[in-house]
């Protein structure tokens, strides 16, 4: 009915059914009906020849009210349909009626019976759509921040204690320990696969993550430990270091280390991922896929720099990664505008991570709020239950003391 993400496996069933316009109908049964279950049931009507009336719209109906109670339950079930429920259901079904259920003017509360909605197709779906942010990050140099380079991020904890237990001997004498690092790796509970098994015990490892712990120690004692809050002039001082030095490590190995001594920063500058020529077909593209004119282009993750034609695109901050659910009748980037850019200016959309899902939710679509008693009446009847609970003590008392 509505378990599962947009994209994911329950969420596609429902989808190709309500696209492909084969349901007709759901009805909710009473709990407690059948003999095994307690839950909630739900029949479903589909049919590939649906008459003309019916074509893409799908009726709910809510029968969850509908019921008698039974002298005796057998097992779970407590409850039955009584014959005339099933005429009323069935007649609600085939005249694809909407029913309300009748207000009790003295409570305000609803009469128990039953109640019915037919709906569009598109009104059960919906855009899961990604709302980015940009990185911000400052960064610092200092000892501490790059000390746990010496040991691979998946591994710190065994790595950690091999280190303190034999030091340098890691990179001459690892397998003599092979035994004692195993042993205690058990002990600890690690439950480490066969694959970080080998990765922990292989000189390899120590002697890359050695080589990264060098390479940022060099680069602290060349830039010291001036404070940056902006990334971006950052990673220029490092490249150029890097390329003073003539040394050319991975992108795994750069990134180890500046994320080794960065961190989010509401403060400090955007960081920076690439920069963009759009002119021309690429551009007129561009807009066609977006759907968007030149100047909304900010409002999906194209940013102008102020030269002609180039655009700035900023790297996201997964943290604060966010998803909003918009209804398919409803264009995307008008609920943007209006729900998402007034608190958060500087988010866009990522529209090539939009995903569609459909969930079909009765409490959605017939639960009623039921106005809080007023606090008179709430009141009123605290102090009658005070005035019973103390002429029963007295009782009690009368009695204890005879």
């Amino acid at each position: 009915m509505f378990t599962g993400d947009a994209g994911g496996g329950e969420s596609n069933i429902r989808r190709y059914i309500i696209e492909n316009d084969l349901l007709e109908a759901i009805i909710q049964m009473p709990n407690n009906l059948f003999y095994n279950t307690g839950i909630t049931t739900y029949i479903w009507l589909l049919s590939n020849n649906k008459a003309e009336n019916r074509k893409g719209k799908v009726q709910l109906i809510d029968g969850g009210q509908l019921f008698r109670k039974l002298r005796k339950n057998l097992g779970n079930k407590n409850c039955e349909f009584a014959p005339e429920y099933i005429d009323e259901i069935v007649k609600t079904y085939a005249e694809m009626q909407a029913v309300s259920r009748k207000i009790d003017n003295e409570t305000n509360a609803e009469v128990p019976g039953i109640a019915a909605q037919v709906f569009d197709n598109e009104d059960f779906g919906y855009y899961k759509v990604t709302i980015e942010r940009p990185k911000r990050l400052k960064a610092h140099f200092t000892a501490e921040r790059i000390m746990d380079l010496r040991y691979d991020k998946q591994l710190k904890e065994p790595m950690q204690w091999v280190w303190e237990t034999f030091g340098e001997e890691v990179y001459t004498k690892l397998k003599d320990h092979e035994k004692e690092i195993l042993a205690w790796t058990e002990e600890n509970d690690l439950n480490l696969s066969s694959a970080n098994r080998k990765k922990l015990l292989s000189p390899k490892t120590w002697k890359k993550q050695k080589e990264i712990l060098e390479l940022a120690e060099k680069l602290h004692k060349n830039i010291g430990e001036k404070e940056y809050l902006n990334f971006n002039n950052f990673k220029i001082e490092v490249e150029g270091k890097l390329k003073d030095w003539k040394l050319k490590p991975g992108a795994s190995e750069k990134n180890a280390i500046y994320n080794a001594v960065s961190w989010y920063d509401a403060e400090a500058e955007k960081v920076i991922k690439k920069k963009e020529k759009l002119s021309g077909e690429k551009l007129s593209n561009l807009l066609a896929h977006l759907s968007c004119t030149e100047e909304q282009l900010p409002d999906f993750g194209y940013f102008p720099t102020g030269k002609a034609g180039e655009f700035v695109i900023f790297e996201t901050e997964s943290n604060l990664r966010d998803y909003e659910n918009v209804p398919l009748k409803e264009p995307i980037y008008s609920y943007f505008l209006e729900e998402v850019k007034p608190h958060v200016p500087e988010a866009w959309i990522n529209l090539d991570a939009v995903k569609i899902g459909y969930e079909i939710s009765f409490n959605k679509y017939f639960y009623r709020h039921t106005p809080l008693r007023s606090l008179d009446i709430v009141a009123k009847e605290i102090l009658e239950l005070e005035e019973k609970n103390e002429g029963l003590i007295l009782e009690i008392l009368n009695l204890n003391e005879k």
